[in-house]
């Protein structure tokens, strides 16, 4: 069932709303911690593209955050599981236009620490995830995309390109989900 806020919650609310799969009104510019729902999040990364949309097949950012959770300890992987969470309410942006739109780097800030409240982490996210999504990311610039036209910046090294699936939106969303309850739930209800 969705949250159902008063008329007059609403009107006090910044920006505009976005309704999510399950329903539920969601403020991307005045994120609410029991407004935030890990379906939502799993169901919207399972349907998103990693690079825009510009790699030879279709590969998920859901199987992306899991992969990176896979290369890192317990204590670690339910932040690096979540890392690109707050693309589920602001989309995934590629990272040469991300540092250019005004205002965007603080509204992800807010809405990963709204996350992070809500799943049980702080962020910034620790430098061992960074070197976790960089070395997803160079084995993933390997397993997906063609020739390059010029030098990427400095990556680690890749790890075995079959690592890469491309699973269907069902699958990642359900592995996604298979990942966060095997890790145990430290969440809040979401107002159900």
């Amino acid at each position: 069932m969705p949250l159902i806020k008063p008329e007059s919650s609403i009107q006090n609310r910044r920006g505009d709303w976005i309704q999510t799969s399950s329903g539920i009104q969601f403020w991307p510019l005045d994120p609410c911690v029991q407004e935030v729902n890990v379906e939502d999040i799993a169901h919207s990364l399972a349907l998103l593209c990693r690079f825009n949309g510009h790699c030879r097949r279709f590969y998920s950012v859901a199987e992306h955050c899991v992969h990176v959770a896979s290369l890192l300890p317990p204590s670690l992987q339910r932040i690096a599981l979540l890392h690109d969470a707050s693309e589920a309410y602001i989309a995934d942006i590629p990272m040469p236009i991300k540092g250019s739109l005004i205002g965007y780097k603080e509204i992800e800030h807010r809405l990963m620490q709204v996350i992070g409240e809500r799943f049980g982490f702080l962020w910034p996210m620790p430098k061992e995830v960074k070197e976790a999504d960089s070395i997803l990311l160079a084995t993933e610039k390997l397993a997906l995309m063609g020739a390059q036209p010029a030098p990427w910046h400095p990556l680690p090294p890749p790890l075995d390109k079959k690592i890469i699936k491309g699973w269907p939106p069902k699958k990642a969303e359900k592995k996604f989900l298979d990942t966060f309850y095997k890790l145990g739930t430290t969440t809040l209800k979401c107002g159900r």
